[in-house]
């Protein structure tokens, strides 16, 4: 009969095999996996990519590296929460992720991200439309299994679980890609809106993905991957993720709700007016004690330009959805990294959706926004085709050599210019495109 700990060490595994760790070393796996995740290039890039506000236009707004600790830190107080409020019988208990795994699905959930937000994300894409694409979430996976440099072949070389955690959409690109607009004759008519990506894993890492669900069985796969799409010419999507993802995306969707709505404040872009006439109704009209007791503290709180009372109210906000989280059980899985999900109330989660349809309407598609989205897209689609133009000649030599391998393999380079494209981070790509382009700026003394 297996054991608890039988159960568990198909998920410590890593690509590599076994791994004797060093002397005196007692870290867990996923302690392990932790350390390697902050010690990355890839980790550290995030502190110049943008999370909803483009950087440098302020040295106050969250950029991809904050968002990523804040969403560890929601991640981790989900994770004690469960703990702390099921019984100790649960049958969840024992699959509930440690500390270290958490905190490492969490902190790694955005490591793929490219510059410029998800404007940058749909630039590439539009790129890449006929070499497979290019999906944020992909690309964290191919980073981590791939790309990352604790490995020449596997990437960061995590273990299976933290792998398994990061993979919000367990399904191939080819399996849920839609049908695109024809292009336009130039990138000036972009329309950002046609490009969007399916999310996916790329068909490159199908191998991957095989040895990242080999425990489960095959009926868990099958169900794991099946995906929905609601037009016919749509992106299809997948519908079901493990337990570990679920943690991750709901403390990142109450990062994005919450504390993404505090810089908006701060910096004047939502106003108590535009909060009166254009959330707190709909909050109101929620069957919410919660929200009926405080919703008035919580906007005198948020708008009194005190930053001690805004950080209370919007503590107060996430611990009611953090508190609020409850395990629920899809039956239909036979496995408990896919029986298990945490998710909120009713209440709660149109609560959390609200706030979030808030900050897409009246933060991400304000214009002035949008127009430097729109300039980083720009930025993106003229670099990429001129890299593609000439990659020997313009990218940096240790990438141009990986181009040419690719070349030698029978495939024509593109992935790799997208890789080195989207681990730039804002401000490189701003001195690149400026190289390039700018004849007054750029110096051969700048490093590449």
């Amino acid at each position: 009969m297996a054991t608890a700990q039988d159960e568990m060490l198909p998920w410590h595994e890593r690509q590599s095999g076994h791994q004797e760790s060093r002397e005196n070393d007692y870290r867990t796996p996923y302690q392990r996996d932790r350390a390697r995740i902050i010690h990355s290039a890839a980790f550290r890039r995030l502190q110049s990519k943008t999370q909803i506000l483009a950087i440098r236009q302020n040295d106050y707004s969250r950029t991809r590296l904050t968002h990523s600790l804040e969403v560890a830190q929601i991640g981790n107080g989900i994770v004690h929460q469960l703990k702390h409020s099921s019984p100790k019988e649960a049958d969840f208990q024992k699959w509930l992720a440690d500390d270290a795994l958490i905190e490492t699905v969490c902190l790694s959930h955005d490591i793929g991200h490219p510059p410029f937000g998800h404007g940058g994300e749909v630039a590439l894409n539009y790129m890449m439309q006929s070499h497979g694409g290019f999906e944020g979430n992909a690309q964290s996976l191919r980073i981590l299994g791939k790309r990352g440099s604790y490995s020449p072949t596997y990437g960061m070389d995590v273990t299976r679980r933290t792998l398994l955690g990061i993979l919000k959409y367990p399904v191939l690109h080819a399996t849920v890609v839609g049908q695109y607009p024809e292009k336009p004759s130039n990138f000036r008519q972009f329309k950002a809106s046609n490009w969007a990506p399916p999310k996916c894993v790329y068909q490159e890492e199908q191998n991957l993905l095989d040895w990242i669900l080999e425990p489960f069985s095959q009926a868990d796969k099958t169900l794991l991957q099946t995906v929905q799409r609601k037009q016919p010419n749509s992106h299809a999507k997948a519908t079901h993720a493990s337990f570990d993802t679920s943690i991750m995306d709901l403390a990142d969707d109450i990062a994005y709700g919450v504390h993404d709505l505090e810089d908006a404040i701060v910096l004047g872009m939502v106003t108590k007016d535009t909060w009166l006439e254009h959330l707190e109704p709909k909050l109101a009209a929620l069957a919410s004690p919660y929200l009926a007791e405080n919703l008035n503290s919580i906007r005198t709180q948020l708008f009194s330009r005190q930053s001690h009372l805004r950080k209370e109210a919007i503590g107060s906000l996430v611990s009611w959805f953090i508190t609020s989280c409850q395990v629920v059980e899809n039956t239909h899985f036979e496995h408990p990294l896919l029986r298990f999900q945490v998710g909120l109330p009713e209440g709660q989660r149109q609560a959390l959706n609200l706030l979030k349809q808030f900050e897409m309407q009246h933060i991400i598609q304000r214009p002035e926004v949008q127009m430097l989205v729109y300039k980083g897209q720009q930025m993106l689609l003229e670099m990429f085709e001129a890299y593609t133009a000439d990659p020997s000649r313009l990218l940096p030599r240790e990438i141009a050599s990986e181009w040419q391998k690719s070349q030698e393999r029978g495939e024509n380079g593109l992935r790799i210019i997208c890789d080195y494209m989207a681990s730039m981070t804002d401000d490189y790509a701003s001195r690149m495109y400026n190289k390039l382009f700018v004849p007054s700026l750029g110096s051969v003394f700048e490093p590449m």
